[in-house]
C-alpha cells in the first residue's frame, strides 16, 4: 500500500532545508520586514513584556530590543527549516564553546538534567547535545496538535539519534533500565499553571516556573546543568555555549534552590543580550494564586 503523499507545507519545508545558507538568511529577512513592518506579529505582547521587564530603559531602548528580537525571531524559524537536512558537521560548526563539565560528568557514570531557557536556537542546542555529548539523550518535549508539523519536528530533532519524549511521560522513561549514563534537555521558562508552579521575581515581575525540572533531579539524583546559548553577533547564524553547574547533589539545596539558582542565571543572560529570549511568548498570562 503506497504511503501518503506530505502535505503541500511539509513539502515546502523540505524544499527549503535543501536553499543555501545565504538564501536562508534573505528569506530570513524578509520574513523580518514582514513581521516588524507589515502584519505586525504580536507587537503588543512583546512591547509590553519588554517595557515590564526593563522599566529603566526608554522608549527609544526598548525599540532597539524589539528591532533586535524580531530578526532573531526570523533567523530561528529559518534556521530551524534548514537543520532538517544539513550535515552534521555545519551543525557542530555552529555552536562553540568548552563542554568539558558534560564529558567528566560521563566519565563519572553520572546522569544530568540540563535546565535551559529559550535563548538562542534550541532546536540547534538539541541537535548540537545529541552529536557531541556521549550520554544517551533524552529531549522532553509537548507534542504539537498539528500531526503533520509534529512528526516533521520528530524528525528533525531525532536526527542524530536523540530520544523525544513528551513532557507527561519522562519520569517514566527515568525509571527504565539504561546501558549508559543520559542528560535530559529541558527548556522550563514558558508559562506553567499557576496553581502548580514555583513563584518568584523575575525580571521585575512575579512570574511561575515549572516545578518538574526540580522533582525530577531530586527523585533521580541528577546533577543538574545550565546551558545558555548565546549569539555570536558578528557570525550571523552562530551561538556560543557556556554550562554551568546548579548542583551535583540537589537533595543538599532547600526547597526550589535548584529553580531560583537556574532563574537567576537565565535572568542574567537575559540582561546580557536582551533581543536573545521569547518575548512574543505570553509569559506573564497567569497572576499568582491568592
Amino acid at each position: 500500500m503506497s504511503q501518503p503523499r506530505p502535505k503541500f507545507y511539509i513539502r515546502l519545508l523540505d524544499r527549503l532545508s535543501g536553499v543555501s545558507w545565504k538564501s536562508i538568511y534573505r528569506l530570513s529577512s524578509a520574513l523580518n520586514f514582514l513581521l516588524y513592518r507589515v502584519v505586525p506579529y504580536r507587537q503588543k505582547v512583546i512591547f509590553q513584556n519588554l517595557r515590564r521587564s526593563f522599566p529603566g530603559k526608554n522608549e527609544d531602548e526598548i525599540r532597539a530590543i524589539a528591532r533586535r528580537y524580531y530578526r532573531h525571531l526570523a533567523d530561528t524559524i529559518f534556521e530551524t527549516v534548514k537543520y532538517r537536512s544539513c550535515p552534521a558537521e555545519e551543525i557542530l560548526e555552529r555552536i562553540e564553546g568548552d563542554i568539558g563539565l558534560v564529558d567528566r560528568l560521563y566519565t563519572e557514570g553520572k546522569n544530568v538534567l540540563f535546565l535551559m531557557g529559550h535563548r538562542g536556537n534550541w532546536e540547534l542546542a538539541n541537535l548540537f547535545s545529541s552529536l557531541r555529548f556521549s550520554h544517551e539523550c533524552l529531549v522532553v518535549y509537548r507534542p504539537l496538535a498539528n500531526r503533520d508539523f509534529d512528526q516533521w519536528f520528530l524528525d528533525l530533532r531525532t536526527r542524530f539519534g536523540a530520544k523525544m519524549v513528551p513532557m507527561n511521560d519522562i519520569a517514566a522513561e527515568l525509571r527504565k533500565p539504561r546501558r549508559k549514563p543520559y542528560v535530559v534537555v529541558l527548556a522550563n521558562d514558558q508559562s506553567p499553571p499557576p496553581e502548580s508552579a514555583f513563584w518568584t521575581t523575575f525580571l521585575h515581575q512575579d512570574t511561575g516556573f515549572f516545578r518538574g525540572g526540580e522533582i525530577l533531579a531530586r527523585r533521580n539524583d541528577l546533577t543538574v546543568l545550565y546551558a545558555d546559548f548565546s549569539r555570536i553577533e558578528a557570525k550571523r547564524g552562530f551561538y556560543h555555549v557556556e554550562i554551568s553547574l546548579i548542583c551535583d547533589e540537589c537533595k543538599t539545596l532547600p526547597r526550589n534552590g535548584v529553580l531560583e539558582k537556574q532563574i537567576r542565571l537565565l535572568e542574567s543572560d537575559i540582561r546580557a543580550q536582551p533581543f536573545n529570549w521569547l518575548w512574543s511568548h505570553r509569559r506573564w498570562k497567569h497572576k499568582r494564586p491568592s
